[in-house]
């Protein structure tokens, strides 16, 4: 079970995605003098994109280009970043020769072989989680943006940060 406790931790490579927090230069500064606004990941702007179910329950998500992000990152590199995603849940949810093994051997072992060792499955998702982090530290992040990586949303959705807006407060109504 310990093990367990931590694969959050394992799959974020022990440490906290790049750009949590981000500074701007104050526009109304002359070049000489500059402020720095700092803008957490809980008080940002988000996007989402859903997931795509049109081909079954696998794990896709949508790869149409959201309109918030029109100035903020190309098209091309949007497109890729989910692409290659879906690629990598695609192969996690295939079902081969070793993924039957791997559930024989559970089944044999009352499934402590989970304790020493990681499945097929455990091993794609780490395998995403590094190329989300790649992502943000190549490209996302240069840009004001942040990817969570899914498996923190449940799969259900790919959450996009924009860490230079921030985000906007509904009325409150007081009755």
């Amino acid at each position: 079970m310990a093990s367990r406790a931590n694969d959050s931790e394992a799959i974020s490579g022990g440490r906290s995605p790049p750009g949590n927090q981000t500074t701007n230069t104050n526009p109304g500064q002359t070049s000489g003098s500059t402020t720095h606004q700092t803008i957490s990941t809980q008080n940002c702007r988000k996007i989402f994109i859903q997931r795509d179910y049109s081909e079954g329950t696998n794990v896709k998500f949508q790869t149409r280009f959201p309109a918030e992000l029109q100035d903020k990152i190309e098209r091309e590199q949007f497109e890729y970043t989910v692409k290659m995603m879906n690629t990598m849940y695609q192969e996690a949810g295939k079902a081969n020769c070793a993924t039957f093994c791997e559930g024989a051997m559970a089944c044999m072992t009352a499934y402590l072989i989970h304790f020493c060792s990681e499945t097929h499955y455990e091993k794609c998702l780490k395998k995403v989680a590094r190329f989300v982090v790649e992502q943000n530290e190549q490209v996302w992040t240069k840009r004001g943006l942040l990817i969570t990586d899914p498996i923190e949303r449940g799969l259900r959705v790919i959450e996009i940060s924009i860490l230079t807006e921030p985000a906007q407060q509904l009325p409150s109504s007081t009755n």
